[in-house]
């Protein structure tokens, strides 16, 4: 199972291996902790080398407290992460947001039309991946200029499926 931490802006990547055991950022790492029965602090060895921290989870995120230093940090594993950065981002070309398949699929619906006026973090496509369905949002405020599909399309990674322009206040 793949994970990524995100603190202070910094992305690492933590992979849980049956075989490997854990790697951050591909280099494996000799990790074991324990949550103590008081306080919330938790005890981590990590490469020989002892840490104690207060962890707490937030609704989306954890606040680590460590030797006097305040963290937040967002976990997600691998396939929110990308469909997060999807939602989020999008590609843009000649000024044009698209939504791109963050993953082979079979698109579900488009509940979008060209011309339709769409909110930031609207939902615009529907795509089934691995048995489940996943809605893509729009990464800015703006009108439907393009749709690359329809319902019951197979998709690859990173195919366009919809193209948005950013909304221009009227006069």
């Amino acid at each position: 199972m793949k994970y990524i931490a995100t603190v202070k802006d910094q992305e690492y990547t933590i992979e849980i291996d049956a075989d490997r055991g854990i790697l951050i950022d591909g280099r494996p790492q000799e990790v074991d902790f324990r949550r103590l029965p008081a306080g919330g602090v938790t005890s981590l060895l990590m490469n020989h080398r002892s840490v104690a921290a207060v962890v707490e989870e937030r609704s989306d995120h954890w606040e680590v407290l460590i030797e006097g230093e305040l963290y937040s940090v967002q976990v997600q594993d691998e396939r929110a992460y990308r469909l997060g950065r999807m939602r989020t981002t999008g590609m843009s070309v000649d000024g044009e947001a698209i939504v791109a398949s963050p993953m082979p699929g079979i698109i579900v619906a488009v509940p979008v039309a060209v011309g339709d006026v769409v909110q930031r973090g609207q939902k615009v496509v529907i795509l089934e991946s691995m048995k489940m369905e996943n809605e893509l949002r729009a990464p800015c405020d703006g009108v439907v200029t393009h749709i690359h599909v329809s319902a019951g399309a197979s998709v690859e990674k990173d195919q366009p499926l919809v193209g948005i322009s950013q909304e221009h206040d009227e006069a």
